[in-house]
């Protein structure tokens, strides 16, 4: 999900930033006189080369207003278009990760963790288990209230039920400890490993 998040907001931007880029140099070429002072040879049907001239014509702005479906269609391609954009706006302000857990330092004051570093440690201490193949964790929630999402990739031999209850005394345990948290809550999903299979001659 999130590779398909960072695909869609790289092919967004990209589209946006054509559009505005040859939308901006339409309004200088035209408004400029840029195609009469730099001897450009234009295509005959290029709709503004001169300051004077109108990006769309009276009778192109007018070709459809009198049909019936046209402002139904108009307003429903507006509206599509402004929830999708609402849609991608809250995705980007949507955090999905925590970045830093408050650690009570005992002073009163407490001291920040940094979230990747408390990541990456439960992720090579739960990848040492017998029968875990790989970790991924994320921490979310929020830094007073964190919470551990975890995906492990089992190896064929694994009994799930150990993996389990391994993590939750040994890796999740001492990740408590050291961020001196009374409560971690996880949540867990198990994978299978796969292999490639081997043609046997």
């Amino acid at each position: 999900m999130r590779q398909v998040r960072r695909t869609a907001n790289r092919v967004l931007l990209g589209l946006t930033g054509v559009v505005l880029l040859g939308t901006g140099g339409t309004v200088l070429l035209g408004g400029l006189g840029l195609a009469a002072r730099w001897n450009l040879d234009l295509p005959d049907n290029w709709p503004w080369a001169e300051p004077d001239d109108v990006l769309l014509s009276e009778q192109n702005r007018t070709r459809w207003t009198d049909t019936g479906w046209w402002w139904p269609t108009v307003i429903a391609a507006l509206a599509v278009i402004v929830l999708l954009l609402l849609w991608w706006l809250l995705a980007q302000l949507r955090r999905h990760r925590l970045n830093e857990i408050l650690v009570d330092s005992g002073d009163g004051e407490g001291a920040l963790l940094r979230g990747r570093a408390l990541e990456a440690v439960l992720a090579a201490e739960t990848e040492s288990l017998e029968g875990v193949e790989r970790a991924d964790v994320r921490l979310t929630g929020r830094r007073t209230e964190p919470r551990v999402r975890a995906v492990l990739t089992l190896a064929p031999h694994a009994d799930p039920g150990t993996v389990l209850l391994r993590l939750a005394d040994e890796s999740m345990a001492h990740a408590r400890g050291s961020a001196g948290l009374d409560r971690l809550p996880v949540d867990v999903r198990l994978r299978a490993v796969r292999h490639r299979a081997e043609r046997v001659s």
